[in-house]
């Protein structure tokens, strides 16, 4: 039987075509886990978050309001977090242990009802902060977290301008609603800048671009936070870190 010219030169594009077509496949896809391992790597190369006790100094600058500074205090071996955070004449704080909690507002743990309910005074919020501080410096090696779900597979995409590994994650119902994305160097594998969404259809949510870095008892943290709406690009505040020479 005689193969027409048609056929012919169709087997011939599919044995070098293809793989041509898997190897750019390859250069542009990952497995998340293997991205997210590589991405521990460049942060936290030796381990340290699980036991890491560290003081850092944020400053945060919101347009239209005076500048926050807080002191986190993380003791990660024993599972203690504390936060202390002045505004104007205002400080509260919250020291959160795994079975005691305790509340104070401008140095005193006697304050009104009225106090409690206008400044967030309770347990509930103390927790919420915790998670709230543990989660963005503890990144990414909070994406190892039970309840986190990565996509099977991460791709290189354009943000802004660059190209970067770009992993999506979402969590068990009970864990948390949002969607993220994080987006990686594509040589250092780096986390340079990460996304939420409440609802992605909506577009609504927010992204933070990161910059600069600096050193935490071996872990390499993001130095400045920069807050942003996805819709209309709002700028929402910055966060300064700083820490105490050790």
């Amino acid at each position: 039987m005689r193969l027409s010219p048609f056929f012919k030169l169709s087997c011939y594009l599919a044995f070098f075509l293809f793989p041509a077509y898997s190897w750019a496949q390859s250069e542009n896809q990952m497995a998340s886990a293997e991205l997210l391992e590589k991405a521990i790597a460049y942060h936290d190369p030796n381990n340290h978050w699980p036991k890491l006790l560290a003081i850092l100094n944020i400053r945060m600058e919101t347009p239209g309001k005076s500048p926050r500074e807080s002191v986190v205090q993380l003791n990660n071996a024993q599972g203690i977090f504390s936060l202390e955070a002045s505004r104007d004449s205002m400080t509260t704080s919250y020291k959160i242990g795994p079975q005691d909690c305790h509340v104070r507002f401008n140095g005193n743990d006697n304050f009104s009802p009225q106090q409690a309910k206008e400044h967030r005074l309770n347990c509930e919020q103390g927790r919420k902060m915790k998670n709230y501080y543990t989660y963005l410096y503890g990144l990414p090696m909070k994406l190892k977290d039970p309840g986190t779900k990565l996509a099977p597979v991460a791709h290189k995409k354009d943000f802004r301008g660059s190209v970067y590994w770009v992993l999506r994650v979402a969590y068990d119902p009970e864990v948390g609603k949002d969607v993220w994305y994080f987006y990686f160097d594509p040589q250092t594998y780096a986390l340079k800048h990460y996304q939420f969404y409440h609802d992605e259809q909506k577009g609504d949510g927010e992204y933070i671009l990161l910059d600069q870095e600096v050193t935490v008892q071996g872990i390499v943290m993001p130095q400045n936070r920069a807050w942003y709406t996805n819709l209309g690009d709002r700028y929402l505040g910055t966060d300064f870190l700083t820490v105490p020479k050790e």
